[in-house]
């Protein structure tokens, strides 16, 4: 059994994990937290962090013991040098509230890229973890929608860095521009995009804990994330009724079952398929035929096979990354983002020549 810990910084981290955790109970009512077991097939210890005290009381599925409030009125207004601040000065608690839930075999730390505290947080957080740890750590980072502004997408471009150089095991990437085709409402589409993640992250560590043909375990994991420039995404799919394997295989690896815009067979260096289902589904053939067409691009593929009576077939790909280009394009709008900041920050700096020529009259009084 294997030894879990996942992190949730920020508002987005928050809401994944609760998501999670939502998933773990099997979709109960919220307050299956006050009496009910999570169903999580490992020892997992959730822990949710925040500034905004309100985000922390809207988590329906975490439990309280699993929240950690750092106080700072509400929230840090998406300002990351405030928010290494506030993580310095309260680091020791933090990775106390850590340290006391005994060892992990891996750990993940969820956030947004592009806020406050999960952006702020996440590097350092990461950096203290594998300093004093040694197990690997794995980073999921929500890109921003392109339209969210300025603050957003440079939070994201200096983050993002922030987080490869942080000493992480790998950097698995989800982007809200890319999910935006599940559209809804807002608050639909963001809940649905949480969901998405949390099913994929839970059908992951349930498939490392399990019995499995053709085994694909943690070991395998690490190898896969190790390659590539340290990035990944996670496709998924679920069969509809009467679809066969191997189309079940191309729809997790096709656009709408990643997590993350890109060809999986240019950009691609490595990945694992797990495959889940009745054996009757599980034509050894369709599998190999699809298996092979992908390491004939990507190089090496672990693959595993769970057999569970009478489900559907599921399959989950977790695929590194050798090139990103929807990634380069995010960081052509931040630089800029950048630039537009820094040339208004200049403008207000020139507003106050106004300010002095406003203040010459400080003190007298018009006549008439």
């Amino acid at each position: 059994m294997l030894n879990i810990l996942i992190v949730g910084n920020g508002q987005c981290g928050n809401r994944i994990l609760d998501a999670i955790n939502k998933e773990a109970f099997g979709g109960k009512s919220k307050f299956a937290k006050f009496y009910s077991q999570q169903k999580y097939k490992s020892k997992v210890e959730t822990i949710a962090i925040n500034t905004a005290i309100n985000d922390l009381k809207e988590l329906s599925f975490t439990k309280a013991k699993d929240r950690i409030h750092i106080p700072h009125l509400h929230g840090v207004g998406a300002n990351r040098t405030l928010g290494k601040s506030v993580f310095e000065d309260n680091k020791s608690h933090i990775m106390r509230n850590i340290e006391e839930r005994g060892n992990f075999d891996v750990g993940f730390v969820i956030t947004s890229a592009s806020g406050g505290t999960g952006s702020s947080f996440t590097p350092p957080l990461i950096k203290e973890i594998k300093e004093k740890h040694d197990f690997p750590v794995y980073a999921v980072v929500v890109l921003p929608f392109r339209e969210e502004g300025t603050l957003y997408l440079q939070n994201a471009a200096f983050c993002l860095k922030e987080i490869r150089d942080s000493g992480v095991d790998g950097i698995i990437l989800a982007d809200n521009q890319f999910l935006k085709q599940i559209g809804g409402n807002i608050q639909s589409a963001y809940n649905s995009i949480n969901d998405m993640i949390a099913k994929r992250i839970l059908f992951l560590l349930d498939a490392l804990d399990s019995e499995m043909m053709m085994v694909t375990d943690l070991g395998d994991f690490k190898t896969v994330m190790s390659g590539g420039a340290g990035l990944a995404t996670i496709g998924f799919y679920e069969a509809e009724k009467g679809m066969n394997i191997k189309t079940t295989i191309q729809k997790a690896l096709s656009p709408n079952g990643l997590l993350f815009s890109t060809d999986v067979y240019k950009e691609g260096s490595r990945a694992m398929v797990i495959i889940k289902g009745d054996k009757s589904y599980l034509s050894i053939d369709e599998i190999s035929s699809e298996v092979e067409k992908l390491s004939s691009s990507v190089g090496h593929v672990f693959k595993g096979i769970i057999v569970r009576k009478g489900e559907a077939p599921q399959v989950l790909v977790v695929l590194t990354l050798e090139a990103a280009e929807e990634l380069e394009n995010l960081y052509s709008v931040a630089v800029d983002a950048i630039h537009q900041e820094r040339e208004k920050k200049t403008r207000i700096e020139e507003q106050k020549e106004i300010d002095k020529a406003f203040s010459k009259i400080d003190g007298l009084e018009p006549n008439y």
